[in-house]
């Protein structure tokens, strides 16, 4: 039973995220941001992941602690949903078009977080949605899944798109990663922990 719901609870957020890594890409995400919503849909979609999100935030301010939050109640969640990592793929990786975007997504569910991020948005806002919200979202993912997450964005030159080719291309690491390998048992790793 490869699954989990994290709740958290702040000032500023009150949110749930439940996952399924054994799903079938279903999403049903209601944080009170649309354009992020859509985001979190290609992310359930493309992972294979089924992802569940409800959200209530100081949307009157701004969007960032919404969108934070939900990285970090994700990320603990994928971690929960891993446990000890026994028989997983464990590594990740995709390069990824849409339209004229490439991005290029590689992941390690390692157990030490890192994030190297070398996207840039043409834009600093996607309707009403901000732009530099994405890293921080995948931040708070990387750090509370404890995965080393590197994306680097190769051409593009509209932001939408690089938004969305970004998700989609760390939700085909994602997959790849945490997807059963049928000629490994244990952990995938010398050291024998993850």
């Amino acid at each position: 039973m490869r699954k989990a719901e994290v709740s958290r609870t702040t000032a500023e957020t009150a949110l749930t995220v439940a996952l399924d890594l054994d799903g079938t890409g279903a999403y049903d995400n209601a944080t009170g941001v649309g354009f992020f919503d859509h985001m979190l849909d290609q992310l359930a979609r493309h992972a294979m992941i089924d992802i569940r999100t409800r959200a209530t935030g100081d949307l009157h301010i701004d969007d960032h602690h919404t969108v934070e939050d939900i990285g970090i109640a994700l990320g603990r969640a994928l971690a929960e949903a891993l446990g000890d990592k026994t028989g997983i793929r464990r590594y990740g990786s995709c390069l990824l078009p849409m339209d004229e975007a490439l991005v290029r997504a590689a992941l390690d569910l390692s157990g030490r977080p890192f994030l190297v991020w070398k996207v840039d948005f043409p834009s600093a806002k996607i309707g009403s949605f901000d732009t530099e919200l994405v890293r921080e979202f995948w931040t708070a993912v990387a750090m509370n899944a404890r995965m080393t997450l590197n994306v680097a964005c190769l051409d593009g030159a509209n932001s939408h798109h690089i938004a969305e080719a970004s998700f989609k291309a760390i939700a085909q690491a994602l997959r790849m990663a945490v997807e059963p390998d049928p000629r490994a048992a244990g952990i995938p790793s010398t050291k024998g922990v993850l």
